[in-house]
């Protein structure tokens, strides 16, 4: 695979855990993992909300907060890789309780890389950072080189987790790399105010979506099975070639679409004639972001493997399967 010559599957016989394994993308990951045949160890605070994984996927799942030091020093003694993904993902919860955020992701993520520091087993550690933490460059497509420029909450604990896996890596050796991720959507993200599945549960109630800004605003959309492959490429790269620890990597399928432009495809897809209702409301938000995946192509061979349409009828087939007509 890629320039590194990283090969397919790999994780037979491996021990991975996953933070945030109850999220979108942790439970994404953690499923393609567990019929990869690794054992996964998945840990999530809050179980009851993950709907992703069904009994027949094999991960042992740990009651556990990434900000306690002894569940991670407990979850981390028995692996060999550790794909931290544990986070407050969502920018309006960010906006109006910013300290629980920090909480997560900053103080979250240094006792995670801790545990990894003090535990020579795990040879491979990825860190999600997001596309937000590079902030506001005027449009222009975001490559690993920039400079992070987040002046908001989320964006700003996002550059922290960001930055502190680069010091491990640089201070310590640690053997960790960094996600980017552009703005993931498929089947289970439950959190209504994002777009995709806010407009697909309107659209199968018969309500007009709701667009929280003036619907022109730019964002590339990356769908979430994709995502996990790219995750796992970084994870296997690093354990593979040691020298990309504390190197970022973004993942993004370089679909840019506005707001409105995606509502207007989902609708499409759904054969429904329903307006959107743009509230115009949006704050803490960056009008036009763009993201090059082009040193993930390169050096870790990794492209997404499904189109837009592909992936956005893969999530409308996802909901109207477990909301039903009613949703």
């Amino acid at each position: 695979m890629g320039d590194l010559g990283v090969s397919e599957g790999g994780w037979a016989g491996r021990t991975v855990l996953v933070t945030g394994a109850a999220g979108l993308l942790g439970g994404w990951v953690c499923r393609r993992l567990a019929r990869e045949g690794a054992r996964v160890l998945g840990l999530d605070i809050e179980w009851s909300h993950g709907v992703i994984l069904g009994d027949d996927d094999a991960v042992e799942r740990i009651d556990g907060d990434v900000r306690d030091v002894q569940a991670m020093d407990e979850a981390v003694a028995g692996a060999d890789t550790v794909i931290h993904l544990a986070a407050q993902a969502i920018v309006g919860p960010a906006n109006e309780d910013p300290v629980t955020t920090f909480e997560h992701n900053i103080l979250g993520t240094w006792v995670t890389l801790d545990a990894c520091r003090r535990f020579p087993g795990v040879t491979s550690v990825v860190v999600a950072s997001s596309d937000k933490a590079y902030g506001d460059h005027s449009g222009k497509p975001y490559v690993e080189s920039m400079p992070l420029l987040a002046r908001h909450p989320y964006a700003a604990s996002k550059t922290c987790a960001d930055i502190l896996a680069q010091t491990y890596a640089k201070s310590y050796g640690t053997p960790v790399a960094i996600t980017r991720c552009g703005n993931t959507y498929g089947g289970g993200d439950t959190w209504w105010s994002r777009i995709v599945p806010g407009t697909i549960r309107s659209t199968l109630r018969g309500e007009p979506p709701v667009i929280r800004s003036d619907g022109h605003f730019v964002r590339d959309y990356l769908y979430v099975e994709d995502a996990a492959e790219g995750v796992l490429a970084l994870a296997q790269a690093v354990a593979e070639t040691p020298d990309l620890a504390g190197e970022a990597f973004n993942i993004s399928a370089e679909t840019r679409l506005s707001v409105l432009e995606i509502v207007e495809r989902i609708l499409d897809l759904m054969g429904s004639d329903l307006e959107p209702e743009i509230r115009n409301e949006a704050v803490n938000e960056i009008p036009e972001q763009r993201v090059s995946a082009a040193k993930s192509r390169e050096v870790l061979g990794w492209i997404p493997a499904r189109s837009i349409d592909e992936g956005l009828s893969l999530a409308v087939d996802w909901y109207s399967a477990h909301l039903g007509a009613g949703a």
